[in-house]
């Protein structure tokens, strides 16, 4: 699980001319009761309820969890609940907040450019439509995270990496907003969430059976269902993800092997590389090194 994290991005005449820049990224958490927002954002980004808001950029906001309201200048207070995204447009007043009783998890960010602005002229996405139910989507937690950590290590040329991941992400939503529209399949959808709620406790162990609780689906009937839909046990699942996420973070950060083994939730650096190693064939040191030195030999400007 993310802790509360968000940076507001200088752009420069690079990032412009790339057609498209990301001007802030950010996860919150507000827990049941909480002021919201829970953090201090510049004073042109303030968001009241009363008062609402307008931004000069584009902005994606997806809930994870919890339920609240969003409304704007065009469109009537509507309901958001967790798998929901919506869309902030330049120039339209908005306002919205997480539900007292629930609060909610959020993820943003927030993009411009000439690219995108063309690509709204297109009407993939609706200012008088912002807002999209496309359910607790695996793929959209991971790209999130992904732009979570690049921002985070701040490596050289993240802007245009952040940039692609942004553009990953609004495409996977539109794909997602038509098969949810047209998806029928109750049990995939449940398999789906259970999927989802795996990829957030990526950090640490999971209970199972809490999870099939949460669906809800009888335990038996959950291990039975998840293998069949996914070819894995859950438990095996779930530690496929694990490592999946320590190979992101040996490619895209500096963090020791100690540190990436604890983030990934492994009781030990033994037991961490014996199970990175029959998982990929290499130490995780090995695989680090490995992939630095491929990176190298494709880029000249790493080259020494």
């Amino acid at each position: 699980m993310n802790s509360s994290f968000f940076k507001y991005l200088n752009v420069s005449t690079r990032e412009e001319k790339w057609g498209m820049y990301v001007t802030t990224v950010g996860y919150s958490k507000v827990e049941p009761h909480e002021e919201y927002p829970n953090q201090k954002h510049p004073n042109s980004h303030v968001l009241t309820w009363n008062r609402g808001r307008i931004l000069n950029d584009f902005y994606l906001i997806f809930i994870s969890k919890g339920k609240g309201v969003f409304c704007s200048s065009l469109t009537e207070p509507k309901e958001v609940e967790e798998g929901t995204c919506f869309f902030l447009f330049p120039g339209i007043r908005h306002r919205y907040k997480p539900d007292a009783r629930s609060g909610w998890e959020e993820y943003w960010v927030g993009f411009h450019g000439y690219y995108i602005e063309q690509l709204m002229k297109q009407h993939f996405f609706d200012p008088h439509q912002p807002c999209f139910h496309i359910g607790l989507n695996k793929e959209l937690l991971i790209l999130f995270n992904q732009m979570l950590d690049v921002v985070k290590s701040s490596f050289v040329g993240y802007a245009q990496q952040i940039a692609g991941i942004t553009l990953q992400i609004l495409g996977l939503i539109s794909t997602l907003s038509l098969n949810e529209q047209s998806s029928g399949n109750p049990l995939e959808k449940l398999i789906s969430k259970a999927k989802f709620l795996m990829q957030e406790s990526v950090g640490g162990t999971v209970d199972m059976e809490h999870i099939a609780y949460q669906l809800p689906m009888g335990y038996s009937a959950f291990r039975k269902n998840f293998k069949k839909l996914t070819g894995y046990s859950p438990n095996q699942y779930h530690l496929n993800l694990r490592l999946s996420r320590s190979k992101e973070l040996l490619e895209s950060t500096t963090l020791s092997i100690e540190e990436i083994a604890d983030q990934t939730g492994f009781d030990s650096i033994y037991y961490f590389s014996k199970m990175f190693r029959k998982k990929t064939g290499v130490s995780p040191n090995l695989y680090r090194k490995q992939f630095f030195e491929s990176s190298a030999s494709y880029s000249p400007f790493l080259k020494k």
